[in-house]
């Protein structure tokens, strides 16, 4: 069992220059659409237990577990930015829990063992504020797809150029795709996309989509629900990501038509993930209400208990 985590000096780590799936401008942009569709009790509910009556909330804290993993106490959580899905892209692409998620934990397990932490209310404050922290990123970094991909390292390991420049793919992916969108990378460029992907799912492109985002939503239910987020991720490693091989990614400049042909992906996948985490922290926040207890999910890595 792991250590609980308890020590509220914690919770005040400042970011240090990381970047996660989507790069800190894609995790601001997931926070900020949730926070245009949470209810009013949600609100104030993660406004309070973050100690933060802004606007900027969710914002504030989308990007914290990127920070805390390079921490001595924050360490074990490394494994819980992602699942390595053991398949072969292009050819096939598929997601197995068993095969893919090990003893010591996955994007997977952390979201239903973190869930599982805020439907538990006798929890310490602290442990419940580190929760909620790392579901605002956990529901943002499995939306990517290469952080629900094993192949070279989720992509790290694929040499490419961008725009003239070396990088690697997963990179690409993180971060140049979606500011090839948004033309720049700050917090106020991402309340800005923000607000026309919130337009986009109210009554935009994405309104006759957003239904079937959280169909069947259940945060009992957390570990199958997000092996359902890991599997729709995964399938785009195959479509998009890598669809015409690892040798044409490596050959490409991938700055040109290889974007243009992502950038929708990267869109929904953001869209899709900003309101999904706003229905979660809404089902989070419905069953406490009710007085429900902890999801029904078998515990799996060190962040079992934290």
């Amino acid at each position: 069992m792991a250590q609980k985590l308890t020590n509220v000096a914690l919770l005040a780590l400042p970011a240090l220059p990381l970047a996660g799936a989507w790069g800190s401008m894609g995790h601001y942009t997931i926070a900020y659409i949730a926070t245009s569709f949470v209810s009013s009790d949600t609100q104030a509910y993660f406004q309070d237990l973050l100690g933060d009556t802004s606007s900027d909330y969710l914002a504030n804290v989308a990007t914290w577990a990127d920070s805390w993993r390079y921490t001595d106490e924050g360490g074990f959580s490394k494994p819980f930015h992602y699942i390595d899905a053991m398949d072969d892209p292009p050819s096939s692409c598929d997601v197995d829990f068993e095969r893919d998620c090990p003893e010591e934990g996955c994007i997977v397990s952390a979201i239903a063992n973190y869930t599982n932490i805020m439907l538990t209310p006798s929890e310490s404050t602290a442990s419940l504020e580190v929760a909620a922290k790392m579901l605002v990123h956990f529901l943002g970094d499995i939306g990517q797809p290469l952080h629900c991909e094993n192949l070279e390292l989720g992509g790290n390991g694929i040499d490419v150029t961008y725009d003239g420049e070396d990088t690697n793919l997963h990179s690409v992916w993180d971060s140049d795709i979606p500011e090839s969108i948004t033309d720049g990378s700050s917090q106020s460029v991402a309340r800005t996309w923000a607000s026309s992907l919130v337009s986009a799912i109210e009554t935009g492109g994405y309104a006759d989509l957003a239904g079937d985002w959280v169909e069947g939503m259940d945060v009992t239910e957390s570990q199958d629900q997000a092996m359902i987020w890991a599997t729709e991720s995964n399938e785009y490693v195959c479509t998009a990501v890598l669809v015409d091989g690892v040798q044409h990614v490596e050959s490409t400049d991938l700055a040109g038509d290889y974007t243009d042909d992502a950038q929708p992906v990267v869109k929904v996948q953001v869209a899709k993930q900003g309101y999904r985490l706003a229905k979660w922290l809404d089902g989070i926040v419905e069953e406490l209400s009710k007085g429900k207890g902890r999801s029904k999910c078998k515990p799996r890595g060190k962040g079992e208990e934290f």
